[in-house]
């Protein structure tokens, strides 16, 4: 059974100014999205499952869709804000999106097999598709029971077994401010065992950088080397079932606060606690690009050129 890959696309990138899942950034026109579908389908997905948001559903139809047809299998589903688990409702008041757990939540009825998840704006490069491939295909035809990488008895039942690329944080920065990542601590084994928000990284916090600018002050100070999430991920079905028993204990907790949001790495992490699930972290060394703040963009093309330049892709993609 091929994987999907599920994309949040959802958002509209406030700090951006736009929606910036359809600004060009390749030499053709193409978006940072066409490259993602373009190294999943070359990496043997099988269908691409967009979580969108209705009001601005006819301009990615016409403008992202459209251009995959004959390619790939495409579909759509909703995020809105009532969508919701049986007995919960909408706080009077809230227009804020419930957040990436909420919009991976909305695909349940959509997605029945293996399938990877990632974010439209984010460029994480071939091998992080070629590894999650590899992973949910071998998790599809694997012994129940057994790690479908190592092929040894695994912790927990297959359907439980989950998978995240893991980046390097001085990959992952910008030149133009703050950034929030995921801090991963990783077991002997190769297993997640937690991540923690680290929101407002600067570069100047990172590395040699920090050493240089902070030298004798307090304040935080990172390498540089560790691994970060950056909503690169590869899941079962079984996912959805811990997504709606914690999206409904978010709701009756914190649904009434107008700016909470029940982020997936959170989600995750708490199915972790519980062992309720194990994730396998899948180091890469493919280059992380992100457009986070529109200053961006211009590095983000420079960088896609010269992977077009080196052959790792064609003129057009599609």
């Amino acid at each position: 059974m091929a994987p999907t890959l599920l994309v949040l696309a959802a958002g509209m990138g406030s700090r951006y100014g736009g929606l910036k899942q359809v600004d060009p950034v390749g030499p053709s026109g193409e978006t940072v999205l066409d490259y993602a579908v373009f190294d999943a389908r070359r990496a043997g997905f099988g269908r691409v499952v967009f979580v969108i948001r209705k009001d601005f559903e006819a301009l990615f139809r016409e403008q992202v869709g459209a251009k995959y047809a004959g390619q790939i299998a495409v579909d759509y589903v909703f995020q809105s804000l009532d969508t919701l688990p049986a007995g919960a409702s909408v706080p009077a008041g809230r227009e804020k999106p419930w957040g990436t757990g909420h919009a991976v939540w909305c695909a349940r009825e959509a997605v029945h097999e293996p399938f990877a998840v990632i974010n439209a704006d984010d460029f994480y490069g071939a091998d992080s598709f070629v590894q999650l491939a590899k992973f949910l295909t071998s998790a599809a035809a694997s012994p129940r029971g057994f790690d479908p990488m190592s092929g040894h008895p695994a912790p927990r039942t297959l359907a439980t077994q989950f998978a995240m690329v893991g980046f390097t944080l001085a990959n992952t920065l910008s030149e133009h401010g703050a950034v929030a990542r995921g801090l991963c601590a990783t077991g002997a084994d190769g297993l997640l065992a937690s991540i923690t928000e680290q929101t407002g990284i600067l570069a100047t916090e990172v590395g040699p950088a920090a050493a240089e600018t902070m030298a004798g002050k307090a304040g935080r100070k990172f390498s540089g080397k560790e691994t970060v999430s950056m909503n690169c991920w590869g899941f079962t079905p079984a996912l959805f079932a811990g997504l709606e028993r914690q999206l409904g204990a978010f709701l009756a907790a914190r649904g009434g606060d107008a700016k909470a949001e029940f982020y997936l790495p959170a989600a995750v992490s708490e199915m972790i606690a519980r062992h309720e699930a194990v994730v396998r972290v899948l180091p890469t060394g493919s280059a992380w690009f992100g457009v986070t703040y529109r200053e961006d963009k211009p590095r983000v093309m420079a960088a896609i050129a010269e992977l077009v330049q080196a052959g790792k892709y064609p003129m057009r993609l599609f």
